[in-house]
């Protein structure tokens, strides 16, 4: 199957659009790519007439131009009729964003489009669905213009049998500065599946890091999906649901899937090398970091801060991960204060962490992290930013940036996400180094670097 056209289409059909409510479904779908997106709509009603002044088409068989992509949205017992039709029209890829399906216990509908499409060789996403959120291309989602948060488009694919989950994601992703290649919401999952997508993902070059939201699979379909997961020479990261008795149950009432045995699946998940999340926070952390290094690391974190009980924070959460953070070596130490600035030679703690105090100024963090890079039991620096203190700039996220890319140590940054420290974090980030708005998310994010396997 041919997956291109599902994310960057010229041309677009909406099956139906309502020509009396704007706020249906399909109408906010038109409305949005209408106005946004370069792709050419076409709405569709078997009433015709028009909308926002456009034809509407009786059915996708009278629209002129060759359709790349159809959305549709009508009642669950004409989606099969409806389907007939974008097959006889030679569509190229379909998104089924109706409900009513397997998760309200109608299995054999669904399973009449799975095989309709399979039999046409054509890609079909959902039902029971928001579709697809590709940026600069194409976005899906009923969701209204106003209401959607969008990241920046980036690097990282989002693939979630959850829409609600995938749209949490996506403002979390704008919070934290993590740029978005594709976002995928696969329902009921029908017949396209989390392991297409990763095989199309995989050669995707808008894509580094490829995520995954899952609530069950069929079976053996799960040990498929991790070796797969292996083999791709892109980061994986997993977020399972369904952990629990209780939570098996409402994956199944909500997209019919089953949610299998949690444990067996974590358990595979590491042994291949998969990054697994264990809540939201976990994957927006791994997923800023992995997005910047593609690099495995081993365990030994080196700390700078500006303040003890920061420093002292992370070297707990550090513990708590299994990240080792060293006591330098006497040698060792003595070279770090040397190359600080006469002000907190006598003051600062140099042990690991480096508690340069509230008196540092910007080469005293640039030092140290000179120092640590040339550091071979270190594999990771980690470095505590208070942007309040009196002797730093907005430049300091650019100068330590450039110690990164001459050294190429991974470098991770905590500052606090605040508009008034923006210029700081930009200077990390558009320099490729990771920043989190917590310190447990800097560590988790170098957790993520020595639990992914090479790539």
């Amino acid at each position: 199957m041919d997956f291109r056209t599902l994310f960057e289409p010229q041309t677009m059909a909406i099956i139906g659009v309502s020509l009396s409510n704007d706020r249906h479904p399909a109408n906010v779908i038109f409305s949005k790519n209408k106005l946004r997106y370069p792709v050419r709509i076409y709405p569709i009603n078997p009433k015709g007439g028009l909308l926002q002044g456009e034809k509407v088409y009786a059915s996708i068989l009278d629209v002129p131009d060759k359709v790349d992509l159809a959305v549709i949205a009508v009642r669950a017992e004409q989606v099969a009729g409806v389907l007939a039709d974008c097959i006889a029209a030679g569509v190229r890829g379909v998104i089924v964003i109706s409900g009513g399906f397997a998760e309200s216990g109608r299995t054999d509908l669904q399973a009449q489009l799975a095989s309709m499409a399979a039999k046409a060789w054509l890609p079909m996403i959902g039902p029971n669905c928001l579709g697809i959120y590709s940026p600069g291309h194409v976005d899906t989602f009923f969701l209204p213009s106003e209401r959607m948060v969008r990241p920046e488009a980036g690097a990282v694919a989002v693939v979630s049998q959850s829409g609600g989950i995938l749209v949490d994601l996506l403002v979390k992703f704008a919070e934290e500065g993590i740029g978005l290649s594709r976002a995928i919401s696969i329902g009921n999952k029908a017949l396209v599946r989390e392991k297409h997508l990763l095989d199309y993902l995989v050669g995707d070059p808008a894509t580094k890091v490829i995520t995954f939201y899952v609530e069950g699979f069929a079976e053996n379909e799960g040990r498929e999906f991790v070796q797969a997961a292996a083999r791709s020479p892109k980061p994986v990261i997993v977020l399972k649901a369904g952990k629990t008795p209780g939570g098996s149950r409402a994956v199944s009432s909500h997209t019919a899937s089953l949610a299998g045995d949690y444990a067996v699946f974590s358990a595979v998940l590491a042994q291949h090398g998969v990054v697994e999340a264990r809540n939201e926070f976990e994957l927006i952390n791994f997923c800023g970091s992995l997005s910047c290094y593609q690099e495995t690391i081993g365990n030994r974190i080196g700390i700078i801060t500006s303040s003890g009980g920061h420093g002292a924070l992370a070297v707990d959460t550090c513990s708590r991960h299994g990240l080792e953070t060293p006591v330098f070596t006497e040698a060792l130490q003595t070279t770090i204060r040397q190359r600080l600035s006469a002000n907190v030679q006598g003051i600062a703690a140099v042990g690991n962490p480096i508690d340069l105090t509230g008196s540092a100024v910007e080469d005293d963090f640039v030092a140290a992290t000179e120092v640590l890079c040339d550091v071979p039991d270190i594999d990771c620096i980690i470095v505590l930013l208070l942007p309040y203190l009196p002797g730093i700039s907005s430049d300091l996220g650019a100068r330590l940036s450039q110690v990164y890319r001459r050294e190429r140590k991974p470098l991770i940054a905590y500052v606090p996400h605040i508009e008034k420290y923006k210029m700081l974090i930009e200077g990390f980030s558009l320099n490729r180094v990771p920043v989190s708005s917590s310190i447990d998310g800097a560590v988790l994010m170098a957790d993520a670097l020595r639990r992914c396997k090479a790539c």
